[in-house]
């Protein structure tokens, strides 16, 4: 395995390698949820994987200097996982004295967490797009938990016309439903136990789905009678809406549906979402179904 501390060696590392690249971007502070995008792009020719703190998609209020970082064990799970090249900029890399140049993904960024969030789905399409034209990979992965984010990529890959498919890739759980995370080190011991609420309140819905439910307002209620069972929790939103474009779903429908939430435990604020039908949370599913695909 390779490790590009800068853009011009990433750039010589990257002239290397022939054939298809699978690319993760990430963050760090690796887990097995980040493990499985790497399995998932070994189906490529190399692999490459970005670790990058991405100071753009902070506000204010978030503190960046507390997110957990290691890069040494990080880059032992990846050489483990067999990637081959991986990328380290540092923010003065990606952002230079007088940058200038953002990306804004106008409707599909605004609900949801881009409404909590002010500007954090600009610093995050703004650093992938640089990503993307610097790895210039075939396919790039992405997990199901942010699917906010996967649907924002998605509409940038299309309009900004990256020669790339995007895939995504089902959320991988703890033992206890927890969707991982690696804000997840946050949490206390009881705090984590108590987060299981989450999974419990998605599966409910996916229950009373099964079972015939389309209307969002009660299944909303279904979701929120589960979740209230869990004092600790502070319910931030519980979203129903359109997979394509993120509009909250008003009336009911056979149509596909997302399902997102935000739970705060503590400092913590965990996101969680699925599909319905169930049957889509599949990497096929996703692919086709969690937001606009990029035309080729």
């Amino acid at each position: 395995m390779r490790v590009a501390g800068s853009i011009t060696e990433l750039r010589q590392l990257r002239r290397d390698l022939q054939g298809s690249i699978g690319f993760v971007p990430t963050m760090g502070a690796l887990h097995a949820g980040h493990l499985s995008l790497v399995e998932a792009a070994r189906e490529c020719d190399h692999v490459v994987v970005s670790i990058f703190v991405n100071p753009s998609q902070f506000a204010a209020t978030e503190d960046l200097s507390k997110y957990p970082r290691d890069l040494p064990r990080d880059l032992d799970m990846l050489r483990t996982a067999g990637v081959d090249l991986v990328f380290t900029p540092t923010p003065e890399m990606m952002y230079p004295p007088g940058y200038q140049t953002w990306v804004d993904v106008e409707h599909v960024s605004q609900g949801l967490e881009g409404q909590r969030r002010p500007g954090h789905f600009r610093g995050v399409a703004t650093v992938v797009a640089g990503l993307f034209n610097l790895v210039q990979p075939d396919f790039a992965y992405f997990g199901q938990k942010d699917a906010q984010q996967v649907a924002v990529i998605k509409q940038m890959a299309r309009d900004l016309k990256f020669p790339l498919e995007i895939i995504v890739i089902p959320t991988m759980r703890e033992s206890g439903g927890l969707a991982m995370s690696s804000r997840n080190v946050y949490l206390s011991p009881d705090e984590r136990r108590a987060a299981g609420v989450i999974s419990w309140a998605l599966r409910a819905i996916s229950t009373a789905w099964d079972d015939g439910e389309r209307e969002p307002a009660r299944l909303r209620e279904l979701g929120l009678a589960v979740l209230v069972t869990e004092p600790s929790g502070q319910v931030e939103y519980l979203s129903f809406a359109d997979p394509d474009t993120l509009r909250e779903r008003q009336t009911a429908s056979d149509d596909p549906c997302l399902v997102s939430l935000t739970v705060r435990f503590g400092a913590t604020r965990l996101l969680d979402n699925m599909l319905l039908p169930a049957s889509l949370n599949t990497r096929e599913g996703l692919t086709s179904t969690l937001g606009v695909s990029p035309s080729g």
